[in-house]
């Protein structure tokens, strides 16, 4: 099992920067794939980003490509979200998740209940 704390989120005007990170507990973070998700107000969750065991393959959702990175640093058991460029329409609570394999968080919602959960951060983008 891994336990998942998300930290870093707040208020920013567009055009803005946060960098959120996620600390994962345990000694098995490397055997994890990483993923960031967001949820609106009376919005499903959706994929935001997704990171490999060895960090050396990411995916986007569109919205964000070329906005966001995605990073993890295995030796501090914690997985980072640069968001650039943020946009109102960023503003959501956002989730790191854990899954074993990175094509498990591209599968869709109906993967969610496989995966852990960390609590969630709050961002939210003034225009």
């Amino acid at each position: 099992q891994v336990q998942l704390v998300e930290s870093g989120g707040g208020l920013v005007q567009a055009g803005g920067s946060l960098r959120l990170s996620c600390a994962a507990s345990g000694r098995t973070f490397s055997r994890y794939a990483m993923g960031w998700f967001r949820q609106a107000p009376g919005q499903e969750r959706e994929f935001v980003a997704a990171i490999s065991l060895s960090g050396d393959t990411t995916y986007y959702a569109d919205s964000v490509k070329g906005r966001f990175t995605i990073s993890r640093d295995n030796a501090k058991n914690t997985v980072y979200l640069q968001m650039n460029s943020l946009k109102p329409e960023d503003t959501a609570g956002y989730y790191c998740a854990a899954h074993s394999e990175i094509f498990g968080l591209l599968g869709g919602n109906s993967w969610y209940p496989k995966y852990y959960w960390g609590q969630g951060t709050q961002v939210t983008v003034s225009s």
